[in-house]
């Protein structure tokens, strides 16, 4: 079959990857479609570290082709949506409900592809960018078969990550005044989470002008060209002078963690969902901190899949939540090195790949 692999080296598109049957609680998942993240791309330059060789891809959707012993609650014919949480569900943070703090899934890739007597990691327990992936039943949400799977390929990360980071994390409530640094699939949820919340003033900032219109369509009450002005901070004070109830970094640069915070108002919040390198350190005010300010890490959004990825489906149903906007072009899965150029320059706010059959 066909995917994506990455050896260290440089990714790679192969015909002839082979992935094992599903075991007892697993699902195995013929892919239809699978979004390229700036994660994908951050294992390539090295930012996220992982184990090679490895297929990528970690958002996607497709139809169940078989499940293991103990599959109840999806059937081979299912439309799902995958998640990247291969939660066990009996841990005291499953219990609390926070499976993405789950010890036993993170930082412990399987090895369930091969290539001839190569075996390859699994990344994010998920491995998308393949024509069929094995997953964790958690993992496999059922969606209504009229959810087009090259959008609801977008809930698994991007929608999760940046709607949950809103509702799930920072709480936004409805009048609260919201900036959101970087416009990418991320931040264009964030913008869309701000506004399912029902925040009045939400500032977009981004340096590329030409991502105005869609962050005004994902709910942006103001854009600001970080490109165009002297200064991003002073432009986003005089929309909001007092500065913003809530401040999401969505970019991984240290200077804008640190721009976040200082924009903050009494009380305010600073989310961070951008990735820097692992090793990237961050400086701010202390005392800054000493008006109720917080400074927010967020996993995933924070986010419970097998509710989460149903509610945005039915908030898609309902066109409340905006999925096909996102896709600004699909590809085959043979034009993975267009979609990461493209990925790369900002060209899109979402590429999506897809599988042939």
């Amino acid at each position: 079959m066909r995917g994506v692999i990455f050896d260290g080296k440089r990714p790679h598109v192969v015909d002839d990857l082979e992935v094992r049957a599903p075991g007892p609680g697993e699902v195995l998942v013929a892919v239809t479609a699978a979004g390229l993240c700036h994660s994908d791309l951050s294992v390539i330059d090295g930012t996220i570290p992982f184990p090679v060789p490895v297929v990528l891809g970690h958002e996607g959707a497709g139809v169940v082709e078989a499940v293991g012993a103990g599959v109840a609650h999806v059937a081979p014919g299912d439309h799902v949506a995958l998640s990247t949480l291969a939660n066990c569900g009996t841990c005291a943070d499953c219990d609390r409900g926070r499976p993405t703090m789950c010890r036993t899934s993170i930082g412990m890739p399987g090895r369930p592809f091969s290539r001839g007597r190569e075996r390859l990691f699994q990344f994010a327990s998920n491995s998308a960018f393949a024509e069929y992936t094995v997953v964790k039943a958690v993992q496999a949400v059922r969606i209504p078969p009229d959810v087009p799977l090259t959008s609801a390929a977008l809930i698994g990360c991007g929608v999760l990550t940046g709607v949950g980071a809103v509702l799930n994390r920072a709480k936004v409530a409805q009048g609260d005044s919201v900036l959101v640094i970087g416009t990418g699939g991320v931040g264009l949820n964030v913008l869309q989470g701000a506004r399912l919340a029902g925040a009045s003033t939400v500032v977009a900032v981004d340096a590329n002008p030409a991502k105005k219109p869609v962050a005004r369509q994902f709910g942006a009450t103001h854009f600001i060209d970080a490109a165009a002005v002297p200064d991003t901070s002073d432009a986003v004070r005089e929309i909001l002078p007092r500065g913003a109830d809530h401040a999401f970094e969505c970019v991984g640069d240290t200077r804008l963690v640190r721009q976040a915070i200082d924009l903050l108002d009494r009380h305010g919040r600073a989310i961070l969902l951008g990735v820097p390198p692992a090793d990237a350190e961050a400086a701010f005010l202390v005392s800054s901190l000493y008006l109720d300010k917080t400074i927010l890490g967020c996993r995933y959004g924070s986010s419970r899949p097998q509710r989460d990825i149903a509610l945005y489906a039915r908030l898609y149903r309902e066109g409340r939540l905006l999925l096909d906007e996102l896709v600004t072009r699909t590809y085959p899965v043979e034009d993975f090195a267009d979609a990461a150029d493209d990925a790369r320059h900002g060209r899109i706010a979402r590429g999506v790949l897809t599988f042939r059959r």
